[in-house]
């Protein structure tokens, strides 16, 4: 077996019995991008100097007794995440040139148990979009299949990861661009509970919907990841001052005492028969460990994209506002005006799929139509809100499709937005209420193209999920599983 090949839990046991070194599986995932990548396209920048110092570091903290769980672990990061010293583009060419003068929170805490970090990986523009396609600059590949799409907005990072590029990575989930991307590409991504994860340093799309969290092969590497991530951060005004259990506890077999909910709403037309049966037999699964299957009622989900695109561009218009070549960032070298300048530096930074949100954005909060827009989506979302709560009275784990079919061919929907918005439903309403969903491999099509199976949990029991996702990835029997390149 390469070395690169291992999860984040078999390299953790061989680092810490001298088996291997740091800087070899470090070496060995920068020879392994090397070899990939071309065709794979998950990385914008790869830090190979820095990652080799980071190991060697590593190596000498191990020796000394450093037993931090991500010590000497080669990850990467999406393109959204500030690091000091290197550069942050979001996929645009607004910040094409953008170097950070700090960490994120999640990456000081991940340079902090000694992780190595081997570089920036590919994503939407600003992460909006669902393909990965609005990059500006590379358009992750799905490893499963050439020419189709691996997800977004966090494509690149779970590219990176599917291909073994890399043990693990970070993403961020505004309306399902870690579990989308995790289901198209065949690995594990979770959305954690809003607030669990400072969003410090993360570039802002929308911030009532934002958070970062972990993408692994595993469901067991998911969980040590989210331990290192988590925690209060009093630089993030919305981050909740809530203890952290150890994750890895929560990895029990078995499902008894746990109730299993299925929204009807969730299994409506347009869902792709080979994706319902992936989900079935999933529920079977978690049955067949011991849990209690129950029906339940999510009946606002209708109106989650129409609120969804109406906040999440509203905000989207707020947050971007401050990307006007001013004080750093891409400026227009032939404006004549300062009005000029704004005008030129906009349209040419930001493309198509940024413009047309900011538009829309712009247009929901403008005098005369706050009320009837903005201020009606977050009304419902307050009633979208209260359909889980009242659902977790009656289960304590809701299992559903991520994305109505598997992945599709790139620029299939290239002149319909809308389609692609529409494919959001089953993840965006974890975003707007603020619940912790995850994505787990739960089977292929029958043309080879992984299916995920979604599950989502109340407000901050995060161990709850990853039970039901342990027993799940128990049963399918495909943790690890990855293409041939």
């Amino acid at each position: 077996m390469n070395p690169y090949e291992l999860s984040i839990a078999q390299a953790r046991t061989e680092l810490d019995n001298g088996t291997l070194s740091s800087r070899d599986l470090t070496r060995s995932c920068l020879d392994r991008i090397k070899s990939v990548d071309g065709r794979i396209q998950s990385f914008l920048l790869v830090t190979e100097e820095e990652a080799l110092q980071q190991a060697e570091s590593a190596d000498k903290q191990i020796a000394a007794g450093n037993v931090a769980a991500l010590c000497g672990i080669p990850l990467a990061m999406k393109d959204l995440l500030c690091t000091e010293g290197v550069t942050t583009s979001c996929g645009s060419k607004i910040l094409e040139n953008f170097v950070p003068p700090y960490d994120a929170t999640v990456i000081e805490k991940l340079k902090n148990q000694g992780a190595v970090l081997l570089g920036k990986t590919s994503m939407d523009e600003f992460a909006m979009g669902s393909t990965s396609e609005n990059c500006a600059f590379a358009v992750p590949d799905n490893p499963w299949k050439a020419g189709y799409v691996a997800g977004g907005s966090s494509g690149g990072s779970a590219s990176a990861v599917a291909a073994m590029e890399c043990l693990g990575s970070l993403g961020s989930d505004t309306g399902g661009s870690i579990r989308q991307p995790a289901s198209l590409c065949g690995i594990v991504g979770i959305k954690p509970t809003y607030g669990r994860v400072s969003r410090y340093g993360l570039v802002a799309f929308a911030s009532s919907l934002d958070q970062i969290g972990p993408m692994s092969r595993d469901v067991t590497d998911a969980a040590i990841m989210m331990n290192a991530i988590s925690g209060y951060d009093p630089r993030d005004s919305t981050s909740v001052q809530q203890s952290v259990p150890d994750f890895t506890a929560s990895l029990k077999k078995g499902m008894e005492g746990i109730r299993v909910g299925i929204p009807a709403e969730y299994f409506t037309a347009g869902l792709d028969s080979e994706v319902a049966g992936v989900v079935e037999n999933g529920v079977q699964i978690l049955k067949d460990a011991g849990a209690e299957i129950v029906d339940i009622r999510l009946p606002h989900t209708e109106y989650c994209v129409a609120v969804y695109y109406l906040i999440a561009p509203a905000e989207a218009s707020s947050n971007l506002a401050r990307y006007d070549g001013v004080a750093y960032g891409m400026r227009s070298e032939d404006a004549s005006s300062l009005e000029n300048m704004y005008r030129e530096s906009r349209s040419a930074g930001f493309g198509d799929e940024v413009k047309r949100r900011i538009l829309i954005g712009t247009y929901a909060l403008s005098s005369g139509y706050y009320d009837a827009y903005y201020k009606k989506a977050s009304q419902v979302r307050t009633l979208i809100l209260q359909d889980f709560q009242k659902a977790y009275e009656s289960c304590d784990v809701i299992i559903s499709p991520v994305t109505p079919t598997p992945s599709w061919k790139k620029g299939a929907h290239s002149g319909d937005p809308l389609s692609l918005y529409l494919s959001d439903i089953l993840t965006i309403s974890a975003n707007l209420a603020g619940i912790p969903g995850i994505s787990v491999p739960g089977g292929f099509s029958k043309d080879g193209l992984p299916v995920g199976i979604q599950l989502q949990a109340a407000h901050f029991r995060e161990d709850t999920l990853l039970q039901a996702a342990y027993n799940l990835e128990l049963g399918t029997g495909l943790a690890n599983k990855c293409p041939e390149l």
